[in-house]
């Protein structure tokens, strides 16, 4: 309110003042009621998801969703357009598959310090073999245990190291190089150092689409490393009336020329005697393979083929 009385001068100032005020409070409030990206709810159960040829988990139970990164909703032809994030949710990987992230993914510039990597369980233990590239690719192994850390990524805490088939020191002593410096320069993706550990972050190891959750806990099973995400039980992810199956529910998502509104589409595996092998890079072709039922309110039940199971020549045709 502008007092009467105020000479011409004075009230512009005072209007001045007011708006300059006011404006860093409107584009506080403009910030905080900008809505969320609008992600869709997906669930999952008993999904082998391949990340590449040479990559894939194994989904047992998951409750999460597809967050979008680029455009305003996810797009299946595009890895890079969403993201997982996983609420709860219990996700197996080999060691294999493992082994080869390192290798083709993590280390697979010329000047990573570790190269020609395998990994396999040994008496409850993580054992890792390679080369030590900064050294001359001298053959090194080491055991490890292998937990969750406080900020809910995987923890391998070496407990022996031999180079050259003899004892040293730690991890680092063996390198001859601070990891670290590599992980700030961008070189090294998805792992950091502290003193002889090595902390694994799935959010940004493995390759797209990338995923994101807090792992609570870790365990091995035969050659697998199981990771547990949230605190929720698996029980209470709930289920679908199918045995292997990938659930959308919610807002909007495109695969191939169709962009679903208020999504409701169901990938169910056409043989689920055993677990449903799904490769997104060829959905098109797993889709093609099998058939497709609408539901009474427009939702989509489509029933996939394996891709494991695809006939050779459709396979090839990439």
């Amino acid at each position: 309110m502008i007092c009467f009385g105020m000479t011409r001068r004075k009230a512009e100032l005072f209007l001045l003042a007011s708006v300059c005020l006011a404006y860093p409070r409107a584009l506080a409030q403009s910030a905080t009621s900008r809505p969320a990206a609008p992600a869709v709810d997906v669930r999952m159960r008993n999904v082998r998801y391949h990340f590449t040829d040479d990559i894939s988990v194994h989904i047992r139970a998951l409750r999460g969703e597809l967050v979008p990164t680029k455009e305003a909703f996810p797009i299946f032809d595009d890895k890079d357009s969403f993201l997982l994030r996983i609420a709860a949710g219990e996700i197996a990987i080999s060691t294999k598959s493992l082994a080869n992230v390192l290798n083709s993914y993590v280390f697979a510039k010329p000047d990573a310090p570790l190269k020609n990597l395998s990994l396999q369980v040994e008496n409850g233990q993580l054992k890792m073999k390679g080369k030590l590239h900064a050294k001359g690719n001298i053959p090194f192994e080491a055991e490890g245990q292998i937990r969750a850390s406080p900020d809910g990524k995987i923890r391998l805490h070496t407990v022996k190291v031999k180079a050259l088939h003899v004892p040293v020191k730690g991890l680092m002593d063996a390198l001859g190089i601070e990891l670290a410096d590599l992980v700030k320069t961008g070189r090294v993706r998805g792992v950091r150092a502290e003193k002889d550990d090595l902390i694994l972050d799935p959010a940004t190891l493995l390759p797209p689409p990338h995923i994101a959750g807090r792992i609570t806990a870790v365990r091995l099973e035969n050659d697998q490393i199981v990771q547990f995400f949230g605190q929720a039980s698996l029980a209470a992810i709930g289920r679908l009336p199918f045995a292997n199956y990938m659930a959308y529910r919610g807002n909007q998502l495109r695969f191939g020329k169709l962009t679903m509104n208020d999504t409701d589409l169901v990938l169910i595996d056409m043989d689920p005697k055993d677990p449903f092998d799904f490769y997104l890079d060829h959905y098109k072709e797993q889709l093609v393979a099998g058939y497709t039922k609408e539901t009474p309110s427009f939702g989509l039940r489509v029933f996939m083929r394996d891709y494991d199971k695809l006939p050779h020549k459709s396979r090839a045709a990439r």
